[in-house]
């Protein structure tokens, strides 16, 4: 069984990189074998069509895991194909010293947790086999901090070979100001995680310009959606600052408001300038940018809004959808 699964994987693979164009699933189910075999009769027509597209599916996804980068290409008339283009799938000599090398398994142990874990090893295991130094652990210890990143969303996997494969995709998003989720159709471009919490940032077709989306306000399923992006995807540096603005890391203004005393110590943190009212209040100045108004939210009746009064607007909206359910 697994010489026949590996000779499949391998027939499908030089079927990919041998063409030109793309190659649609009729076309690779009569070009190998094995699924020629899947789809002869004994089991119904519609039966071995199925068998069929598990087995492709599958196929497709073990190369992708080995490496392989397998485009998705919809021609004019709608219908769908795969190629893995050459200059894609070549790759320069690999050369690590000792510091790059702990580099990537201090990297690759924040992954050592559910569904990432496999992914994480299997990385490690083809850097040895490019030249990884045998003389180097990449799991032993590197302090006492033991490094994690939460994934707790179970859009997460979905979103991160949406955005690896360059798939549109669709799904429920509700507003922290609105009562019910509507739906999105996004173009992916990358996963950042900011505050404990993930963020997916993106082109959103309905609204045509890029936007940023916080994956536990997502619900519902993630839905693929086959055709290419309609919009250019920003390199990464530019998405990583788009985050950062969407969640409120980058300010360019001020808001006052009015903390409770002995409260809000992250706003204290990041206040310009503190100052007591009495009556247990201080007034603090603190940096405004895109997503503060989220956050002021969760410190609840600790925090009152002064000025300006946008920012106020937005928190007192938010509140009250929050007060709605």
């Amino acid at each position: 069984m697994a010489i026949a699964k590996a000779e499949r994987l391998m027939n499908l693979a030089l079927c990919l990189l041998g063409t030109r164009r793309p190659l649609s699933k009729r076309e690779l189910r009569d070009s190998i074998e094995a699924y020629v075999e899947a789809v002869r009769p004994g089991q119904g027509a519609a039966g071995s069509e199925d068998s069929f597209n598990r087995m492709f599916e599958r196929d497709k996804d073990d190369l992708r895991e080995l490496g392989l980068v397998i485009e998705t290409v919809e021609s004019l008339d709608g219908e769908v194909g795969y190629l893995a283009r050459r200059d894609s799938n070549r790759l320069p000599p690999i050369t690590l010293d000792a510091e790059e090398a702990a580099a990537l398994g201090l990297a690759a142990k924040v992954w050592q947790q559910a569904r990432l874990a496999g992914a994480a090893s299997g990385a490690l295991q083809k850097l040895r086999a490019a030249g990884l130094p045998e003389d180097v652990d990449p799991y032993e210890a590197h302090g006492a901090l033991e490094p994690r990143i939460p994934v707790h969303e179970a859009a997460f996997e979905p979103l991160m070979l949406a955005c690896r494969d360059r798939r549109p995709v669709v799904f429920d998003y509700r507003k922290a100001t609105a009562a019910r989720p509507e739906p999105r159709h996004v173009e992916p471009w990358a996963l950042e995680c900011w505050r404990g919490h993930w963020y997916l940032a993106g082109f959103d077709r309905d609204r045509g310009a890029e936007r940023v989306f916080r994956l536990s306000r997502i619900t519902g399923r993630v839905r693929t959606r086959s055709g290419r992006y309609s919009a250019p995807v920003p390199d990464v540096v530019t998405v990583r600052e788009t985050v950062a603005s969407w969640a409120g890391e980058i300010a360019d203004r001020t808001a006052r408001i009015r903390l409770r005393s002995g409260s809000g110590f992250p706003l204290r943190a990041k206040a310009v300038s503190v100052r007591e009212l009495g009556d247990g209040w201080d007034e603090l100045e603190i940096p405004y940018g895109h997503g503060l108004d989220a956050w002021l939210v969760e410190f609840g009746p600790d925090v009152v809004v002064l000025e300006p009064a946008e920012l106020r607007a937005d928190v007192v909206d938010r509140l009250r959808a929050v007060a709605k359910g």
